[in-house]
């Protein structure tokens, strides 16, 4: 993966070079970083029983981190959760991702650690 210090000029690229194109952009909003990928050998296959377990575990955290993030106060449970996921986000910089990124990882977590 390349590593793209844009000039001035440019100050973020994101998305595919062009519609049929396997390479894409990503600009990190909040360290500033540019990266680049290709996407490479995509698996057109059956998914087998483990692909199957961590894509439904990996739905599970998507669905938990957006009632996190949508939560109020009336809603103590995932308020208090995303009260304390907002505490360690700030206090980790150096996380490569955004808030909805960090709560989804510590849920994926969580559930695999809860299967386990």
């Amino acid at each position: 993966m390349a590593v793209i210090k844009p000039m001035g000029l440019i100050e973020s690229m994101s998305g595919g070079v062009c519609t049929h194109s396997d390479v894409y952009f990503r600009t990190n909003k909040r360290t500033g970083r540019t990266y680049s990928g290709k996407l490479c050998n995509p698996y057109t296959g059956e998914p087998s029983a483990d692909q199957v377990a961590t894509r439904t575990t990996f739905g599970s955290a998507i669905a938990s981190a957006k009632a996190i993030l949508n939560a109020t106060a009336s809603d103590t449970a995932n308020y208090a959760k995303l009260q304390t996921y907002q505490a360690s986000y700030d206090a980790n910089p150096k996380f490569p991702g955004s808030l909805y990124n960090f709560i989804v990882k510590k849920e994926y977590a969580a559930l695999k650690e809860a299967a386990e």
